[in-house]
Protein backbone atom coordinates (compact mmCIF):
# COMPACT_ATOMS: atom_id res chain seq x y z
CA UNK A 1 0.00 0.00 0.00
CA UNK A 2 1.66 3.65 -0.98
CA UNK A 3 0.92 6.79 1.20
CA UNK A 4 0.29 9.65 0.08
CA UNK A 5 0.59 12.98 2.24
CA UNK A 6 -1.17 16.11 1.58
CA UNK A 7 -0.45 19.09 3.35
CA UNK A 8 -3.29 22.04 3.10
CA UNK A 9 -6.58 21.60 2.32
CA UNK A 10 -7.51 25.50 0.81
CA UNK A 11 -9.38 26.04 -1.97
CA UNK A 12 -7.20 24.56 -4.83
CA UNK A 13 -7.17 21.11 -2.67
CA UNK A 14 -10.57 19.98 -3.34
CA UNK A 15 -10.50 18.44 -6.86
CA UNK A 16 -7.01 16.99 -6.13
CA UNK A 17 -7.94 14.99 -3.25
CA UNK A 18 -11.08 13.88 -4.97
CA UNK A 19 -8.75 12.15 -7.72
CA UNK A 20 -7.13 10.89 -5.14
CA UNK A 21 -9.48 9.22 -3.34
CA UNK A 22 -11.59 8.52 -6.67
CA UNK A 23 -8.56 6.06 -7.64
CA UNK A 24 -7.54 4.97 -3.67
CA UNK A 25 -9.06 1.86 -3.41
CA UNK A 26 -7.60 0.53 -7.42
CA UNK A 27 -4.61 1.56 -6.76
CA UNK A 28 -4.33 0.70 -2.87
CA UNK A 29 -3.62 4.30 -1.57
CA UNK A 30 -4.44 5.84 1.47
CA UNK A 31 -4.37 9.27 1.15
CA UNK A 32 -3.62 11.66 4.72
CA UNK A 33 -5.22 15.19 4.33
CA UNK A 34 -3.25 17.69 6.84
CA UNK A 35 -4.64 21.37 7.69
CA UNK A 36 -3.91 24.04 10.22
CA UNK A 37 -8.14 23.40 10.68
CA UNK A 38 -8.85 20.15 11.04
CA UNK A 39 -12.35 20.74 10.42
CA UNK A 40 -11.51 21.77 7.10
CA UNK A 41 -8.86 18.66 6.56
CA UNK A 42 -11.83 16.43 7.67
CA UNK A 43 -14.41 17.95 5.29
CA UNK A 44 -11.98 17.12 2.82
CA UNK A 45 -11.98 13.48 3.68
CA UNK A 46 -15.79 12.96 2.37
CA UNK A 47 -16.02 9.99 5.01
CA UNK A 48 -14.09 7.77 2.62
CA UNK A 49 -12.36 4.90 4.68
CA UNK A 50 -8.92 5.45 3.06
CA UNK A 51 -8.67 8.55 4.06
CA UNK A 52 -7.59 10.61 7.16
CA UNK A 53 -7.47 14.26 8.33
CA UNK A 54 -4.90 15.38 10.87
CA UNK A 55 -3.91 19.06 12.06
CA UNK A 56 -0.92 20.00 11.16
CA UNK A 57 1.46 23.46 11.42
CA UNK A 58 4.08 23.54 8.52
CA UNK A 59 6.12 24.97 12.05
CA UNK A 60 5.83 22.05 14.10
CA UNK A 61 9.02 20.37 12.68
CA UNK A 62 8.52 17.15 14.76
CA UNK A 63 5.48 16.62 13.43
CA UNK A 64 6.28 17.08 9.56
CA UNK A 65 9.30 15.00 10.50
CA UNK A 66 6.89 12.19 11.45
CA UNK A 67 4.23 12.55 8.93
CA UNK A 68 7.30 12.88 6.30
CA UNK A 69 8.28 9.45 7.55
CA UNK A 70 4.97 7.73 7.38
CA UNK A 71 3.69 8.49 4.22
CA UNK A 72 5.61 7.13 0.75
CA UNK A 73 5.03 10.87 -1.42
CA UNK A 74 4.70 14.12 -0.50
CA UNK A 75 1.78 16.75 -2.28
CA UNK A 76 2.02 20.58 -0.80
CA UNK A 77 -0.73 22.86 -1.65
CA UNK A 78 0.97 25.22 1.12
CA UNK A 79 1.89 28.74 0.25
CA UNK A 80 4.93 29.02 -1.32
CA UNK A 81 7.06 30.02 1.69
CA UNK A 82 6.08 27.27 3.35
CA UNK A 83 7.70 24.35 1.02
CA UNK A 84 11.53 24.58 1.64
CA UNK A 85 11.24 22.94 5.39
CA UNK A 86 8.77 20.14 3.41
CA UNK A 87 11.60 19.84 0.87
CA UNK A 88 14.23 19.52 3.36
CA UNK A 89 12.62 16.82 5.17
CA UNK A 90 11.77 15.21 1.79
CA UNK A 91 15.16 14.63 0.81
CA UNK A 92 15.94 13.29 4.48
CA UNK A 93 14.23 10.92 4.36
CA UNK A 94 14.08 10.01 0.73
CA UNK A 95 10.69 11.02 0.13
CA UNK A 96 9.17 12.56 -3.40
CA UNK A 97 7.69 16.02 -3.12
CA UNK A 98 4.93 17.40 -5.65
CA UNK A 99 4.28 21.17 -5.50
CA UNK A 100 2.72 24.03 -7.60
CA UNK A 101 4.18 26.77 -6.88
CA UNK A 102 7.23 28.62 -8.77
CA UNK A 103 10.75 27.40 -7.95
CA UNK A 104 12.30 29.59 -5.15
CA UNK A 105 15.86 30.44 -5.36
CA UNK A 106 16.23 28.26 -1.77
CA UNK A 107 14.41 24.90 -3.53
CA UNK A 108 16.58 25.00 -6.46
CA UNK A 109 19.63 25.12 -4.11
CA UNK A 110 18.45 21.60 -3.60
CA UNK A 111 19.06 20.35 -6.39
CA UNK A 112 22.26 18.47 -5.89
CA UNK A 113 21.24 16.91 -2.40
CA UNK A 114 18.02 15.72 -3.79
CA UNK A 115 19.61 13.91 -6.59
CA UNK A 116 21.92 12.34 -4.56
CA UNK A 117 19.18 10.87 -2.63
CA UNK A 118 17.39 9.96 -5.26
CA UNK A 119 14.67 12.39 -4.37
CA UNK A 120 12.05 14.38 -7.26
CA UNK A 121 11.04 17.57 -5.94
CA UNK A 122 8.27 18.00 -8.66
CA UNK A 123 7.34 22.20 -8.59
CA UNK A 124 5.31 24.57 -10.98
CA UNK A 125 2.79 21.25 -11.73
CA UNK A 126 -0.23 23.13 -11.37
CA UNK A 127 -2.41 25.26 -13.99
CA UNK A 128 0.03 28.83 -14.14
CA UNK A 129 2.97 27.34 -13.93
CA UNK A 130 2.12 23.98 -14.91
CA UNK A 131 -0.61 23.47 -17.86
CA UNK A 132 1.03 26.62 -19.39
CA UNK A 133 4.84 24.52 -19.30
CA UNK A 134 3.59 21.17 -20.50
CA UNK A 135 1.23 22.29 -23.14
CA UNK A 136 3.73 24.90 -24.96
CA UNK A 137 6.66 22.22 -24.71
CA UNK A 138 4.64 20.16 -26.66
CA UNK A 139 4.32 22.70 -29.63
CA UNK A 140 8.01 23.74 -28.81
CA UNK A 141 8.74 20.35 -29.25
CA UNK A 142 7.18 19.18 -32.27
CA UNK A 143 8.28 22.18 -33.88
CA UNK A 144 11.79 21.79 -33.06
CA UNK A 145 11.29 17.83 -34.32
CA UNK A 146 10.19 19.56 -37.89
CA UNK A 147 13.43 21.31 -37.73
CA UNK A 148 11.52 24.87 -37.36
CA UNK A 149 12.53 27.72 -35.55
CA UNK A 150 10.16 29.45 -32.95
CA UNK A 151 10.68 33.05 -33.49
CA UNK A 152 7.76 34.87 -31.14
CA UNK A 153 6.18 32.89 -28.25
CA UNK A 154 3.08 34.95 -26.15
CA UNK A 155 1.32 33.26 -23.14
CA UNK A 156 -1.56 34.21 -21.12
CA UNK A 157 -3.40 33.02 -18.33
CA UNK A 158 -6.12 34.00 -16.28
CA UNK A 159 -8.71 32.80 -13.11
CA UNK A 160 -12.05 34.61 -14.59
CA UNK A 161 -15.48 34.05 -13.61
CA UNK A 162 -18.00 32.27 -16.26
CA UNK A 163 -20.29 34.32 -18.56
CA UNK A 164 -23.59 33.31 -16.72
CA UNK A 165 -22.14 34.11 -13.09
CA UNK A 166 -20.59 37.27 -14.11
CA UNK A 167 -23.32 39.69 -12.41
CA UNK A 168 -20.93 42.61 -10.77
CA UNK A 169 -19.18 45.43 -12.84
CA UNK A 170 -15.80 44.19 -12.05
CA UNK A 171 -16.01 40.73 -14.04
CA UNK A 172 -14.32 39.03 -11.31
CA UNK A 173 -14.71 37.22 -7.68
CA UNK A 174 -12.00 35.28 -6.03
CA UNK A 175 -11.49 31.07 -6.95
CA UNK A 176 -7.55 31.43 -5.33
CA UNK A 177 -5.76 33.37 -2.69
CA UNK A 178 -7.23 36.75 -2.43
CA UNK A 179 -3.67 38.04 -1.27
CA UNK A 180 -2.16 36.79 -4.08
CA UNK A 181 -4.49 38.51 -6.46
CA UNK A 182 -4.04 42.23 -4.69
CA UNK A 183 -0.43 41.62 -4.56
CA UNK A 184 -0.34 40.91 -8.46
CA UNK A 185 2.06 42.22 -10.54
CA UNK A 186 4.11 43.89 -7.81
CA UNK A 187 8.01 44.52 -8.75
CA UNK A 188 9.10 44.92 -12.47
CA UNK A 189 7.38 42.80 -15.30
CA UNK A 190 10.77 41.71 -17.76
CA UNK A 191 10.08 39.97 -21.27
CA UNK A 192 11.61 40.57 -25.00
CA UNK A 193 10.19 41.75 -28.18
CA UNK A 194 11.72 42.24 -31.07
CA UNK A 195 14.84 41.32 -29.88
CA UNK A 196 14.71 44.40 -27.74
CA UNK A 197 14.59 44.00 -23.90
CA UNK A 198 11.54 45.58 -22.09
CA UNK A 199 11.48 46.47 -18.14
CA UNK A 200 7.90 47.67 -16.83
CA UNK A 201 7.49 48.65 -13.59
CA UNK A 202 4.43 48.08 -11.21
CA UNK A 203 3.31 51.44 -11.71
CA UNK A 204 2.54 51.08 -15.32
CA UNK A 205 1.90 46.70 -15.71
CA UNK A 206 -2.00 47.69 -15.60
CA UNK A 207 -2.14 50.86 -17.81
CA UNK A 208 0.30 49.23 -20.63
CA UNK A 209 -2.22 46.10 -21.57
CA UNK A 210 -2.88 44.07 -25.11
CA UNK A 211 -6.09 42.92 -25.92
CA UNK A 212 -6.67 39.48 -26.10
CA UNK A 213 -8.72 37.40 -28.77
CA UNK A 214 -10.19 33.80 -28.01
CA UNK A 215 -12.64 32.48 -30.55
CA UNK A 216 -16.05 31.88 -29.30
CA UNK A 217 -15.05 33.66 -26.02
CA UNK A 218 -14.82 37.14 -26.78
CA UNK A 219 -11.81 39.51 -25.78
CA UNK A 220 -9.70 40.13 -22.44
CA UNK A 221 -7.10 42.26 -20.53
CA UNK A 222 -3.48 40.75 -20.84
CA UNK A 223 -0.92 42.43 -19.00
CA UNK A 224 2.70 41.11 -18.43
CA UNK A 225 3.64 39.12 -15.86
CA UNK A 226 6.83 38.74 -13.41
CA UNK A 227 9.78 37.86 -15.40
CA UNK A 228 9.40 36.27 -19.00
CA UNK A 229 13.17 36.42 -19.47
CA UNK A 230 13.77 33.23 -17.62
CA UNK A 231 11.79 31.23 -19.38
CA UNK A 232 14.06 31.20 -22.47
CA UNK A 233 16.19 29.01 -20.98
CA UNK A 234 13.58 26.78 -19.67
CA UNK A 235 11.92 26.37 -22.65
CA UNK A 236 15.03 25.87 -24.91
CA UNK A 237 14.16 29.18 -26.44
CA UNK A 238 17.28 31.24 -25.83
CA UNK A 239 17.82 33.09 -28.44
CA UNK A 240 14.08 34.09 -29.37
CA UNK A 241 13.48 37.53 -30.24
CA UNK A 242 9.67 37.60 -28.92
CA UNK A 243 9.15 35.95 -24.86
CA UNK A 244 5.68 36.86 -22.99
CA UNK A 245 4.08 35.47 -20.30
CA UNK A 246 1.22 37.31 -19.30
CA UNK A 247 -1.95 37.33 -16.96
CA UNK A 248 -5.62 38.02 -18.08
CA UNK A 249 -8.51 39.79 -16.69
CA UNK A 250 -11.89 40.85 -18.07
CA UNK A 251 -12.09 44.30 -20.00
CA UNK A 252 -11.33 46.76 -18.03
CA UNK A 253 -10.75 45.44 -14.95
CA UNK A 254 -6.67 46.60 -15.51
CA UNK A 255 -7.59 50.38 -16.35
CA UNK A 256 -10.10 50.59 -12.98
CA UNK A 257 -7.15 47.94 -10.79
CA UNK A 258 -4.48 50.86 -11.72
CA UNK A 259 -6.64 53.42 -9.70
CA UNK A 260 -5.78 51.07 -6.73
CA UNK A 261 -1.96 51.03 -7.57
CA UNK A 262 -1.64 54.47 -8.25
CA UNK A 263 -3.37 55.18 -4.71
CA UNK A 264 -0.99 53.36 -2.75
CA UNK A 265 -4.07 50.60 -1.49
CA UNK A 266 -2.07 47.67 -2.85
CA UNK A 267 0.66 48.37 -0.47
CA UNK A 268 1.89 45.63 2.23
CA UNK A 269 4.92 47.04 3.53
CA UNK A 270 3.52 49.49 6.24
CA UNK A 271 0.39 49.59 8.63
CA UNK A 272 -1.93 52.32 8.77
CA UNK A 273 -2.76 54.41 12.06
CA UNK A 274 -5.87 53.61 13.85
CA UNK A 275 -7.09 51.09 11.18
CA UNK A 276 -9.77 49.66 12.98
CA UNK A 277 -11.81 53.42 13.47
CA UNK A 278 -10.67 54.22 9.94
CA UNK A 279 -13.88 53.94 7.43
CA UNK A 280 -12.75 53.06 3.82
CA UNK A 281 -13.70 56.84 2.61
CA UNK A 282 -11.38 58.32 5.30
CA UNK A 283 -8.46 55.73 3.88
CA UNK A 284 -8.95 56.72 0.20
CA UNK A 285 -9.06 60.54 1.36
CA UNK A 286 -5.71 59.87 3.59
CA UNK A 287 -4.01 58.43 0.69
CA UNK A 288 -4.54 61.41 -2.04
CA UNK A 289 -3.01 64.14 -2.14
CA UNK A 290 -3.95 67.17 0.07
CA UNK A 291 -4.53 70.07 -2.29
CA UNK A 292 -6.98 68.30 -4.10
CA UNK A 293 -10.36 69.90 -4.87
CA UNK A 294 -14.16 68.75 -3.99
CA UNK A 295 -16.48 68.44 -2.17
CA UNK A 296 -15.95 64.86 -1.68
CA UNK A 297 -13.85 62.05 -1.63
CA UNK A 298 -15.33 60.72 -4.93
CA UNK A 299 -14.86 64.30 -6.61
CA UNK A 300 -11.23 64.30 -5.26
CA UNK A 301 -10.40 60.84 -6.65
CA UNK A 302 -12.02 61.22 -9.72
CA UNK A 303 -9.92 64.76 -9.80
CA UNK A 304 -6.75 62.95 -9.10
CA UNK A 305 -7.60 60.21 -11.81
CA UNK A 306 -8.91 62.93 -14.56
CA UNK A 307 -12.15 61.20 -14.83
CA UNK A 308 -15.41 62.03 -14.81
CA UNK A 309 -17.75 60.90 -11.53
CA UNK A 310 -20.09 59.22 -14.03
CA UNK A 311 -17.15 57.26 -15.42
CA UNK A 312 -16.95 53.38 -15.95
CA UNK A 313 -14.18 53.34 -13.37
CA UNK A 314 -15.64 55.66 -11.13
CA UNK A 315 -18.56 53.74 -11.06
CA UNK A 316 -16.43 50.27 -10.60
CA UNK A 317 -14.60 52.13 -7.31
CA UNK A 318 -17.98 52.88 -6.16
CA UNK A 319 -20.09 49.53 -6.58
CA UNK A 320 -16.68 48.47 -4.00
CA UNK A 321 -17.79 50.84 -1.31
CA UNK A 322 -14.47 52.71 -1.04
CA UNK A 323 -16.45 55.76 -0.78
CA UNK A 324 -18.58 54.46 2.68
CA UNK A 325 -18.28 55.34 5.81
CA UNK A 326 -18.28 51.24 6.18
CA UNK A 327 -14.89 50.46 8.93
CA UNK A 328 -11.99 48.69 8.29
CA UNK A 329 -12.05 46.89 11.40
CA UNK A 330 -8.39 45.53 11.02
CA UNK A 331 -5.89 46.75 13.82
CA UNK A 332 -2.49 47.45 12.40
CA UNK A 333 -4.12 46.91 8.66
CA UNK A 334 -2.02 47.96 5.69
CA UNK A 335 -3.82 49.29 2.61
CA UNK A 336 -3.66 46.06 0.95
CA UNK A 337 -4.86 44.29 4.02
CA UNK A 338 -7.54 46.90 4.16
CA UNK A 339 -8.55 46.41 0.11
CA UNK A 340 -8.50 42.94 0.41
CA UNK A 341 -10.94 42.71 3.64
CA UNK A 342 -13.14 44.90 1.59
CA UNK A 343 -12.95 42.95 -2.08
CA UNK A 344 -13.02 39.28 -0.22
CA UNK A 345 -16.93 40.72 0.21
CA UNK A 346 -17.24 41.90 -2.79
CA UNK A 347 -16.22 39.29 -4.93
CA UNK A 348 -17.00 36.18 -2.53
CA UNK A 349 -17.74 33.30 -5.31
CA UNK A 350 -21.21 32.04 -4.57
CA UNK A 351 -22.09 28.31 -3.95
CA UNK A 352 -23.88 27.87 -7.44
CA UNK A 353 -21.13 30.61 -9.19
CA UNK A 354 -19.25 28.83 -12.03
CA UNK A 355 -15.74 29.99 -12.80
CA UNK A 356 -13.30 29.90 -16.04
CA UNK A 357 -10.14 28.90 -16.96
CA UNK A 358 -9.02 30.80 -20.44
CA UNK A 359 -5.08 29.96 -21.16
CA UNK A 360 -3.91 31.24 -24.36
CA UNK A 361 -0.77 30.53 -26.46
CA UNK A 362 0.48 32.59 -29.42
CA UNK A 363 3.22 31.44 -31.56
CA UNK A 364 4.92 32.36 -34.41
CA UNK A 365 7.03 29.81 -36.45
CA UNK A 366 9.81 29.94 -39.32
CA UNK A 367 9.45 26.83 -41.75
CA UNK A 368 12.14 25.26 -43.09
CA UNK A 369 10.82 26.57 -46.16
CA UNK A 370 11.46 30.40 -44.63
CA UNK A 371 7.58 30.92 -44.56
CA UNK A 372 5.70 31.76 -41.68
CA UNK A 373 3.05 30.05 -39.59
CA UNK A 374 1.26 31.27 -36.36
CA UNK A 375 0.18 28.77 -34.10
CA UNK A 376 -2.66 29.29 -31.68
CA UNK A 377 -3.21 27.14 -28.49
CA UNK A 378 -6.36 27.90 -26.73
CA UNK A 379 -8.05 26.06 -23.63
CA UNK A 380 -11.10 27.28 -21.44
CA UNK A 381 -12.05 25.45 -18.38
CA UNK A 382 -15.79 25.89 -16.76
CA UNK A 383 -16.10 25.09 -12.81
CA UNK A 384 -18.64 23.16 -11.73
CA UNK A 385 -19.80 25.17 -8.73
CA UNK A 386 -17.90 27.32 -5.31
CA UNK A 387 -16.12 23.89 -4.52
CA UNK A 388 -14.73 22.06 -7.57
CA UNK A 389 -13.95 24.88 -10.29
CA UNK A 390 -12.29 25.27 -13.10
CA UNK A 391 -9.01 26.73 -10.76
CA UNK A 392 -9.17 23.76 -8.36
CA UNK A 393 -8.96 21.39 -11.67
CA UNK A 394 -6.92 22.86 -13.51
CA UNK A 395 -3.89 23.50 -10.32
CA UNK A 396 -5.02 20.32 -9.06
CA UNK A 397 -5.61 17.29 -10.98
CA UNK A 398 -1.87 17.88 -12.87
CA UNK A 399 -0.17 17.35 -9.52
CA UNK A 400 -2.38 14.57 -8.09
CA UNK A 401 -2.19 12.93 -11.78
CA UNK A 402 2.24 13.87 -11.61
CA UNK A 403 1.85 12.14 -8.24
CA UNK A 404 0.23 8.55 -9.42
CA UNK A 405 2.72 8.85 -12.34
CA UNK A 406 5.86 8.72 -9.79
CA UNK A 407 4.16 5.98 -7.26
CA UNK A 408 3.67 3.84 -10.35
CA UNK A 409 7.50 4.33 -11.66
CA UNK A 410 6.34 6.12 -14.81
CA UNK A 411 8.21 9.73 -13.91
CA UNK A 412 11.65 8.99 -13.07
CA UNK A 413 13.58 12.13 -12.89
CA UNK A 414 15.49 13.30 -9.60
CA UNK A 415 16.25 16.69 -8.29
CA UNK A 416 14.36 19.61 -8.63
CA UNK A 417 12.28 19.76 -11.72
CA UNK A 418 9.16 21.21 -13.32
CA UNK A 419 6.98 19.68 -16.17
CA UNK A 420 8.89 20.82 -19.43
CA UNK A 421 10.88 17.42 -19.95
CA UNK A 422 8.14 14.35 -22.01
CA UNK A 423 8.79 11.97 -19.79
CA UNK A 424 6.58 14.42 -17.27
CA UNK A 425 4.42 16.73 -19.94
CA UNK A 426 3.16 13.94 -22.63
CA UNK A 427 1.15 11.09 -19.81
CA UNK A 428 -0.07 13.85 -17.67
CA UNK A 429 -2.10 16.16 -20.69
CA UNK A 430 -2.80 12.59 -22.07
CA UNK A 431 -4.70 11.73 -18.66
CA UNK A 432 -5.95 15.70 -18.52
CA UNK A 433 -8.01 15.29 -21.58
CA UNK A 434 -10.19 12.94 -20.08
CA UNK A 435 -11.25 15.87 -17.63
CA UNK A 436 -12.10 18.00 -20.03
CA UNK A 437 -8.61 19.64 -20.42
CA UNK A 438 -8.53 19.85 -24.31
CA UNK A 439 -6.72 22.59 -25.70
CA UNK A 440 -7.81 23.77 -29.59
CA UNK A 441 -4.88 24.82 -31.46
CA UNK A 442 -5.29 26.72 -34.82
CA UNK A 443 -2.48 26.86 -37.48
CA UNK A 444 -1.91 29.72 -39.78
Amino acid sequence: MKKILVLGAGRSASSLIKYLLDNSAALDWQVTIADISIEVAMQKTANNPRAAAVLFDVQDAAKVSELVKEHSLVISLLPATMHYSVAVECIKQKKHLVTASYVSKEMGALDREAKRNGVLLLNEIGLDPGIDHMSAMKIIDACKQEGEEIISFKSYCGGLIAPESNNNPWGYKFTWNPRNVVLAGQGTAKYIENGKYHYKPYSRVFKDIETISVEEHGTFDGYANRDSLSYRKVYGLETIPTMLRGTLRMPGFCEAWNVFVQLGLTDDSYSIENAENLTYAELIEALLPSHLKGNSVKEKLCNFLNIQPDSTVSKKIEWLDLFSDKKINIPNATPAMALQALLEGKWKLMPHDKDMIVLQHLFSVKKRDGKLKTITSSLVVLGEDQTYTAMAKTVGLPAAIAAKLILQGVIKATGVQIPTHKEIYEPVLKELEEFGVVFSEKEI
